[in-house]
This record gives C-alpha cells, sequence and structure tokens, in this order.
C-alpha cells in the first residue's frame, strides 16, 4: 500500500516537472517571437529608383503584399488549428487524470482482496491500456503541436525589406487618408478622393479651376492655402527638414518621401498643344498657391537634398474616366498630388534612411 502510494506521488511529481518544463519552453518561444517582431521593426534600408523603375517596383510591392496576405491567412488557420489542438490536449488530459484516478482505485482494491478478484484485474488491466492509449495520443498531440509552432514561426519571419515596403505603403495610404478627412472638416463640400492606387490625392479639376483657364478660383484658394499648411505640418517627419520635427513625435517608422508631385491633368477636348501647357499651368499655378500659404514647404528635402514637393504635367494622356461624357470629362479636368515613397532595393538603404532622417536639419 505505501509503495503504491509512492509511486503514485513519484508519477505526480514527474508530470508536474514536465508541466513546467512544458510551460518554460512555450514561453521562451514566446519571447523569441516577440524578440523576432523586434528586430524586424527595428530594420530600415533606402535607395531612390527612376521614374521607369517605379512601376516595376509597385508592381512587386503588390505582389509582396499579396504572399504577405496569403501567408497571414495561413498563419491564421494554423494558430486555429493550434488552438483546437490545445483544447484536445487539455480534455485528453483531463481524461487521464480521471483513468489514473480509477486506476489507482482499482489497484487499491486488489491489493486489499484475493487474487480470485478476476473481474477487478480485468478492469485494472483495462484502465492500464487506457493511461497507455491517452499517453500515447498526448504524446502525438505535443509532437504535432511543436511542428506547427515551428512552421509558424518559419512564417513570421517576414523579410525585413518586404516588411520595410509593407510599411511604406501602408504609412502613404495612411498619410493621404489622414490629408483628406482634415481637408474635409474645413471643407465638407470638397470633391477630393484618394487614387485607385492610394498614392494620390485627386482634386477634379471643375472644383479648382474654370474651363480652359489655368487661375485658381478666388473661392477655391483658401482649399489650396489649407492643404499647404497641413501638408507642410506632416513633412518633416518623412522628410530631411531644417525645422525638423522629435522623431519620438512622428509615426513614420523611419519611411522617408522622395516627393509630392501636383500633377495637372485635363480632358481630351481640345488639341495637345493646348492641352498640355494648360495641365502645366494648371499645375504651376497651385504649386504657387501653396509655397505662398507656406512659406518654408521647400525646405522639406529628400535623400539627394532636392525639394520633395514638384510640379508635372501630362494633359489628356492620363484619364481616370471616360470622356465620352461631360462627367467624365469634369472628372479628368483635374489636379492630383502623388506621393512618391523612397523604395530601397537591399536592406542596407533601410539603414540609409534612418540615419537621414535622425541627421538634425540634414547637418551631420
Amino acid at each position: 500500500m505505501r509503495a503504491q502510494g509512492k509511486q503514485v506521488r513519484h508519477e505526480e511529481e514527474e508530470e508536474s516537472a514536465f508541466v513546467s518544463m512544458t510551460d518554460m519552453t512555450v514561453g521562451f518561444l514566446f519571447i523569441m517571437m516577440i524578440l523576432l517582431a523586434f528586430f524586424a521593426s527595428q530594420a530600415r534600408e533606402t535607395d531612390t529608383i527612376p521614374r521607369s523603375d517605379y512601376i516595376a517596383v509597385v508592381d512587386q510591392r503588390d505582389r509582396a503584399l499579396e504572399t504577405l496576405l496569403e501567408r497571414e491567412a495561413t498563419i491564421t488557420l494554423l494558430e486555429q488549428k493550434i488552438e483546437d489542438l490545445e483544447a484536445q490536449l487539455a480534455d485528453l488530459r483531463d481524461k487521464l487524470k480521471v483513468v489514473k484516478e480509477e486506476r489507482d482505485r482499482l489497484a487499491e482494491q486488489v491489493e486489499n482482496l484475493t487474487a480470485e478478484n478476476a473481474e477487478l484485474l480485468d478492469r485494472l488491466q483495462k484502465s492500464q491500456k487506457t493511461v497507455a492509449k491517452l499517453e500515447q495520443e498526448i504524446l502525438e498531440k505535443d509532437q504535432e503541436i511543436k511542428r506547427l509552432k515551428e512552421r509558424l514561426a518559419r512564417l513570421e519571419r517576414r523579410d525585413p525589406l518586404e516588411a520595410y515596403l509593407s510599411n511604406v505603403a501602408h504609412e502613404r495610404e495612411r498619410i493621404i487618408k489622414d490629408l483628406r478627412d482634415r481637408l474635409l472638416v474645413d471643407f465638407p463640400d470638397l470633391k477630393v478622393e484618394l487614387s485607385e492606387e492610394s498614392d494620390a490625392l485627386r482634386f477634379q479639376g471643375e472644383g479648382l479651376f474654370r474651363t480652359g483657364s489655368d487661375k485658381i478660383v478666388e473661392s477655391k484658394r483658401a482649399i489650396i492655402s489649407r492643404l499647404a499648411e497641413l501638408l507642410n505640418e506632416m513633412l518633416p517627419c518623412y522628410t530631411i527638414s531644417k525645422t525638423p520635427m522629435e522623431r519620438s513625435n512622428c509615426r513614420a517608422g523611419f519611411i522617408m518621401i522622395e516627393t509630392v508631385q501636383i500633377e495637372g491633368h485635363t480632358d481630351n477636348v481640345g488639341r495637345d498643344q493646348t492641352n498640355r501647357p494648360l495641365s502645366a499651368n494648371r499645375a504651376n499655378s497651385t504649386f504657387f498657391a501653396m509655397t505662398d500659404a507656406a512659406n518654408d514647404i521647400m525646405q522639406h528635402l529628400n535623400l539627394k537634398r532636392q525639394p520633395v514637393l514638384s510640379v508635372a504635367a501630362y494633359g489628356s494622356d492620363r484619364p481616370v474616366s471616360t470622356n465620352d461624357t461631360a462627367e467624365g470629362r469634369a472628372t479628368n479636368r483635374r489636379i492630383d498630388l502623388r506621393f512618391i515613397m523612397v523604395t530601397p532595393q537591399d536592406t542596407d538603404g533601410i539603414e540609409v534612411i534612418r540615419q537621414a532622417l535622425e541627421t538634425v536639419g540634414g547637418q551631420e
């Protein structure tokens, strides 16, 4: 009887040690995952690519985002499977505890009864088989959980460049939405929207200019002025600025803007010899209205120490709607404020961006 009690206590101590070691292992893995995520978030890079490569980079980014979404879906499925298996494991442990208690009670009865008590011996043997079966199932579940966690950890180890480019895309969209929302607070009737690629603010031209004119409608000049003020407040977080913000006050994550491009567009009515200069003049009118409203906006520089605010004109080359209807043509007569970000091609560039943004006023 005492021997049996010692054996039970010994088994309980082994089980407790096993559980403690398992908890320690899980905790260690969780800490490692946090450290990996932290180090990944600290990585930075930069390099500037020409416009001709920009579209290719955008395509690569989109494919990277698609791969990331697929990975995140896989991670979600794996996490759900792990959760289900852990629930099954807990249930198996509860069953094992109950069966072990039953086995111990039967063993005690067998010890006190005569050898002829075949029924109790048979029940004890069955209980022992059940314990062995459950312990084997637990071992198999533990091994499967370990394999799934290792796979999950591999999936969560994102490439630093991929993670950075993903952050660039998300941060650019956040910047543009924030500018739009703050403008709409002051001008709730303003016709402004995000581009399809979420890389530009789009102002319908009829709202700022009269047909055939490159002069800003006076009643709309306040919109341009407010836009310049908001942009001037935001740019120090993403540029080399002579009036830099404290990095702790920025949410940029060491992401840098290459160019904020004021783009002029027209519909296809008339000749290109007329439309192209008209789109250029509208873009220039917007540019000068913004620099008049925010005198120091040209002090915000990109990685090449060039002002980020620039002008481009496309005439009727880049419609966003049909030119077959009056409404479509009105949509195409517009000003776009496009944000082109610094997109490095290797991980060394992230550190270059970080150092540039940490440099006060662009001076070492």
